[in-house]
Parts: structure tokens; C-alpha cells; sequence
């Protein structure tokens, strides 16, 4: 059976030793009096829980799944997970990030990020239902009006209504200008909404007492397309003027889908029957407030692949000191056994130090990207709420795309770690590889999120975003650029920055001809832009060591952190040289291939 234990010290590292994000609270009034020891102490209990509560669940709960009573439309999850989901309300846990206002205990972001990262590497499937609970919850304080969060919102902080967000319908995921479900309008202010929609993670379950369905749906006078689309609310339970629950609403789970990965989430085929909804925001502004929750999905996706990637990594540590085959290359190690580990084995290493990268390297990238959220919505300074918005909105789909690629990368490199083994079942490992695998589709596709990244957020504003963050990249290269010890981690990233300029406007300039170019070049350019922002990030991590060692701070955990930046340069960030050079290949050795692909 696997392993997991909460990585809790590497977590205290990304918070209060690189970002000390203490000293940015201190700037943000909500969060003004949040210590360190209130943040550690939260964490501390928030893995007791991922390691106690849910994660003896995953590997059951993947062998079990979720059940359709076709009669009655009932979904029930596997066992355990309703009284897992029972703790996890008595707990608070629901609350941690939400709004006082609504019952919620205000931590700041980070803290719900930290510790949604050890409930998604406890058991990703289980995390769901909560996770979609709290992206529809962001989308109603954001656009629902005081009535619907009145209505809503203390609940849903409270964890005793589930939420989802019902986009995809069987003929259109991507382009939802396609989109075919009806919302009529009622006398008495409310909608009558009918059609279909498909892959509603978490869309129907047996843990809460409420399901509160956010629909993307069309008016009778819509305009076509995307701009033509409405948002709203759909309970499974109408509510009544009271609060208490009412008539069972006509929106219901249709079919479960059979699934690679995620078995124990109900991927549901929701089917609505002149469901009652009430609309949220404006008529055809339905976007807006998805896209709300959209963007909290997307940074949850990433973090579930980085939760992935560290119990993975996990698993693969300890199989490689344990498991004795032939000898080291360089002579015997393990002179009292009959073989050695297979961790001295050099590309056994190299297996485990790329988890390990890019999960430390996700972790820094998750931090800084949940920072930014609260200052965008909690500085008082306005320059520094654009400025944070603007970034956030650059790292996001590369958060999504460039996490879960390495999940993919990290989940199987570990699954190879064991080698025949890993193909079993009882190991788990090839339960984080499935588990994995959806995080690269959902929530718009890894290809969606290239395209968003460079045709949007840096072409779209001529690289004006990029420079922003070249500038943090450019501050830190003059801050140590005179340092020796820092030279190996610091001159990567300068060469990079600089070329990132010139490989940018080649592409803008290629993509105004033809936006083909832009197309073909997407996927590979939002991998090089990962590496950069790894790169910053390890580089900073590297500065933080090396001054602490320097100091004679004896910890070996800056050791390890020195040298799995030293392996993330040496082997992981050049492959940038590769993607820049098949990035500029062009479209046409892709698009002229009519007869290749007859």
C-alpha cells in the first residue's frame, strides 16, 4: 500500500523563508494580524487530516467508484467517503478560505492552497467535490447578487452544499458559443432552463444535502456565439424563502461516466427538465462569472497534479532504498546485501529528482500565484492590485498546462521507479498515473491553455505582461549577478530572458501573417515560458539556501535544496534550447499534410 506524509517543512520553506508572505499580510488589512505559528498550526492539522482521513480512501475508492440508481437518479460515492466528508465540515475545513461575512474563517489563500495540495496528493477524486464547491462559491461572492448570497453562500462556506460548474454539452466543450441548453424566462423573475450537459465532476453525490449547479444556458432572444451565453443558479433542492429546503428541482444525474482515472468523483450527464434557476449577473454576460470560477479551477487542477507528483515522488523514494537489484556501476555499495538499492543507480536518480523538481518547483509556483490572488483582491495600493492581477492572469495557464504535463511526466517516471511493480495495482502507483491523466484535459485542454497563454495574455498585449515578469527575473539577476556561488542558477535565466524577447516577436510577428504560426508554436512556447518561471523560482530558492548555509545553518534540508536546483538546471531547463528551436519550425511542415493524414 502506498505512503504519504505531508510535506510540511518544504511548505513553511515556500511560505515563510522565500515569499515570507507574513510580511506581505502586513500589508493586506484582512490579513494583517496572521502570524507564522497560526499558518504552520493550520497546516499541521489540515495533513493530519489528508493523511488520516482521506488517503486511506483512495486506493479503495478507486477499486469501488461511484453507483447510478437509474430509478431514483441517486449517486452514491464509495464507502467512507460521506463520513469522510462529515469530518471534513465538522472540522471547518469548508470555512478556511471563505468570507466571515458568510461564515467563513478568512485565511488567506495560501493556507487553502497548501492545503488543498495534501488533500489532492490524500485522494484527488474525494478533493473534487469540495474543490468544485469552492471555485462556484468564488463565482456567486463575486457576481450573485446579496439575495443569492444570502441564500447560498453560508452554506456552501460551510461545506453542507456542494457546488459544480455545468458547462460541456455532448456536441461542444471548447467552443461553448455552441451551446444549446435553453433558460425561458418565468412571471415571477425566475428561469425555466432544459437541456443537457456532460462531464459534471462532483454533478451528483450523496454527501451534502444540497447540490447548487452553476449553468451556462442560452435566452429565447440570445445573440449566437459566446456572447449570447447566460449564467445561473440550479439547486437540486429549490430553497425556500426561509432557507430550508423545498421541492426537488428538475435538474437530475442522467449517467455516470466510466473513466481512466478519478473513479471515485461522479462525472455525471446532468439532465435538465425545466430545472428553476435564477440568473446570475446579466443577461449574455454569463461568461464573467464563469470565468471566475473557471480560473479558480485552473490553478485547483494545477495544484492536483502537484499534489500528484509529491506522492508519487514519495512512493518512489522509499521503493528505491528499499529494493535491492545488481550492483552499482562504480563497485559495490551495500556490501551486506546481495545487491544494492536501486537508488544508486544514476538514471534511478534521475527519475527521482525530476519529481522532485517539479513538484518543489510547483509548490514555489502555487505559492506566488496565491499570493498574487490576495493582492489583487486585498491590497490597498491600485497599482499593485493590477499589477498582481495582470501576472495572475499570465501564470495561470501555465500553472494549469505546465504542472499537470510535469504530473504526467513526474507520475510515470515514479511509476517506473518500481518497474513491474508499478504496473500493479496494490502499489498505487499506476493509480497516480490514471489519476493524473485528466488534469492535462480538463478545465480547457493543455493545447486551450497554450493558445490563451500566448495568443491572449502576451501577444495580446504586445509581451507587456512578459516584461513584467522579466522584470522580477531581471532584478534578481543584478542582485546576485556578481555572486559566484549563485552563477549556476542565476546565468540560465538571464541567457533565457533575453532570448524570450527576441522568440516572442518572431512568433507575434509570424502569427499577424498567418495565425496558423501562432497555433503551431503555442504548446512549445508555453513550456519554454514554464522553465522561466520555474527557473526565477529555483533560483530564488538556491539564493535562500546558499545564504543560510553560508550563515552555518547546518539543516541538511538547504543541502537538498542546492542540489535539486543544481539537477533542475543541469537537466530539466535546457530542454528549452530543443522546444525554441521546434517552436520556430513553423506551421507549414503541420499543415501541409493533406496527404500524410488522407
Amino acid at each position: 500500500m502506498p505512503i504519504y506524509n505531508p510535506p510540511l517543512r518544504d511548505m513553511q520553506f515556500v511560505m515563510h523563508e522565500v515569499l515570507k508572505v507574513v510580511d506581505d499580510f502586513k500589508q493586506i488589512p484582512q490579513h494583517a494580524e496572521i502570524d507564522v505559528d497560526t499558518i504552520n498550526a493550520v497546516l499541521e492539522e489540515g495533513g493530519k487530516f489528508a493523511t488520516e482521513v482521506l488517503f486511506p480512501l483512495n486506493v479503495s475508492g478507486d477499486a469501488e467508484g461511484c453507483t447510478l440508481d437509474q430509478t431514483t437518479h441517486a449517486v452514491t460515492t464509495p464507502k467512507g467517503f460521506k463520513e469522510a466528508y462529515r469530518q471534513y465540515i465538522d472540522g471547518g475545513w469548508a470555512a478556511l478560505g471563505c468570507d466571515p461575512e458568510y461564515g467563513g474563517q478568512g485565511l488567506p489563500f495560501v493556507v487553502n492552497s497548501m492545503f488543498y495540495e495534501m488533500m489532492n496528493s490524500a485522494n484527488q477524486a474525494w478533493t473534487m467535490y469540495p474543490g468544485l464547491t469552492h471555485g462556484a462559491y468564488h463565482a456567486l461572492h463575486a457576481h450573485g447578487t446579496d439575495a443569492q448570497k444570502q441564500t447560498y453562500l453560508h452554506k456552501m462556506t460551510s461545506g453542507e452544499w456542494t457546488g459544480t460548474m455545468c458547462l460541456t454539452e455532448p456536441h461542444c466543450g471548447t467552443d461553448l458559443g455552441l451551446m444549446r441548453t435553453k433558460a425561458e424566462p418565468q412571471a415571477d423573475g425566475t428561469y425555466k432552463l432544459t437541456g443537457n450537459k456532460i462531464f459534471i465532476s462532483a454533478g451528483e453525490n450523496d454527501m451534502a444535502d444540497n447540490i447548487i449547479h452553476l449553468v451556462l444556458a442560452r435566452l429565447p432572444d440570445a445573440p449566437p456565439g459566446i456572447k449570447g451565453v447566460s449564467l445561473f443558479i440550479v439547486p437540486k433542492f429549490n430553497v425556500n424563502a426561509d432557507g430550508t429546503l423545498g421541492t426537488r428541482n428538475g435538474i437530475y444525474c442522467g449517467g455516470l461516466e466510466h473513466k481512466m482515472g478519478i473513479k471515485a468523483n461522479a462525472t455525471a450527464q446532468i439532465v435538465l427538465e425545466d430545472a428553476v434557476g435564477t440568473m446570475v449577473g446579466q443577461p449574455n454576460k454569463g461568461m464573467q462569472g464563469m470565468f471566475v470560477m473557471m480560473n479558480s479551477a485552473r490553478l485547483g487542477v494545477g495544484n492536483q497534479s502537484l499534489g500528484l507528483t509529491e506522492v508519487a515522488f514519495q512512493n518512489a523514494l522509499a521503493y528505491a532504498k528499499d529494493r535491492i537489484q545488481m550492483r552499482s556501476l562504480s563497485g559495490t555499495k551495500a556490501k551486506d546485501k546481495p545487491a544494492d538499492p536501486i537508488i544508486v543507480h544514476p538514471d534511478v536518480r534521475k527519475m527521482l529528482l525530476t519529481a522532485k523538481a517539479y513538484a518543489e518547483g510547483g509548490r514555489m509556483l502555487q505559492g506566488y500565484c496565491a499570493m498574487l490572488i490576495e493582492k489583487e483582491h486585498g491590497h490597498p495600493d491600485e497599482k499593485v492590485r493590477k499589477d498582481s492581477g495582470e501576472l495572475l492572469a499570465m501564470l495561470t495557464p501555465i500553472v494549469k498546462a505546465f504542472l499537470t504535463d510535469n504530473g504526467h511526466i513526474a507520475t510515470n517516471a515514479c511509476m517506473q521507479v518500481f518497474g513491474g511493480h508499478g504496473f500493479i495495482k496494490e502499489w498505487g502507483m499506476e493509480q497516480f498515473v490514471r489519476d493524473n491523466r485528466i488534469n492535462m484535459l480538463y478545465e480547457g485542454t493543455n493545447t486551450i491553455q497554450s493558445l490563451d497563454l500566448l495568443g491572449r495574455k502576451i501577444l495580446g498585449n504586445n509581451g507587456a505582461t512578459l516584461r513584467k515578469f522579466g522584470k522580477l527575473v531581471g532584478k534578481l539577476v543584478e542582485e546576485e549577478g556578481v555572486n559566484e556561488k549563485m552563477a549556476e542558477f542565476i546565468t540560465p535565466i538571464a541567457i533565457l530572458g533575453d532570448q524570450m524577447t527576441k522568440f516572442t516577436t518572431e512568433i507575434g510577428f509570424k502569427g499577424f501573417q498567418n495565425p496558423d504560426e501562432v497555433g503551431a508554436a503555442a504548446v512549445d512556447y508555453l513550456r519554454v515560458a514554464g522553465h522561466l518561471v520555474f527557473g526565477y523560482f529555483w533560483a530564488r530558492m538556491a539564493q535562500v539556501a546558499l545564504r543560510e548555509i553560508g550563515a552555518g545553518n547546518t539543516d541538511p534540508f538547504y543541502v537538498a535544496k542546492l542540489q535539486t536546483a543544481r539537477f533542475y538546471f543541469a537537466k530539466l531547463f535546457p530542454e528549452t534550447a530543443t522546444l525554441m528551436r521546434t517552436a520556430r519550425t513553423g506551421s507549414k511542415v503541420l499543415m501541409d499534410t493533406d496527404a500524410a493524414l488522407a
